[in-house]
């Protein structure tokens, strides 16, 4: 057996694949009609209730207990591009204890998404900044083997 992806409910399958192309760059990998995979393993299903045959009034809106997470390199030029979209935002911007700057806000259908510095550019800012390697790796909360890989990759 093995994963093969995680299916969101959405209202309208055309306005939400709009979305994560335009905004996120996914690309898609199989099209169903009311149904789409993207190659990075996110699906979108229309007419959810009538898949999985639970009545429609189970379908929750905005259950506010799981997110997609993504990360992104160019994360203020990410910020510029959200400003065009009419996404309802979850708060500002934050930066976590480990140094990671992250935003969260509702797709169309209000399922959380957060997205966040990519933590090779974490780590480099820090070194950028004249921290060691011991002092970042403490500091985002990774070993210090961990975080060689990661600068690595």
């Amino acid at each position: 057996m093995h994963y093969t992806c995680a299916v969101l409910s959405v209202a309208d399958i055309n306005r939400s694949r709009e979305f994560y192309e335009t905004l996120f760059g996914l690309e898609v990998d199989r099209d169903y009609g009311i149904n789409i995979s993207f190659i990075c393993g996110l699906a979108l299903q229309q007419n959810f209730a009538w898949l999985v045959g639970i009545p429609e009034a189970h379908i929750v809106k905005r259950p506010n207990n799981m997110e997609l997470a993504f990360e992104e390199v160019q994360f203020d030029a990410f910020l510029e591009k959200l400003e065009k979209y009419d996404v309802e935002r979850l708060g500002n911007v934050v930066e976590h204890s480990w140094g990671q700057r992250v935003v969260r806000f509702y797709d169309p259908d209000g399922h959380i998404i957060e997205v966040g510095e990519e933590m090779k550019t974490v780590a480099q800012r820090f070194l950028d900044a004249g921290m060691d390697l011991p002092a970042v790796s403490a500091r985002m909360g990774i070993s210090t083997r961990d975080l060689t890989k990661l600068l690595n990759r």
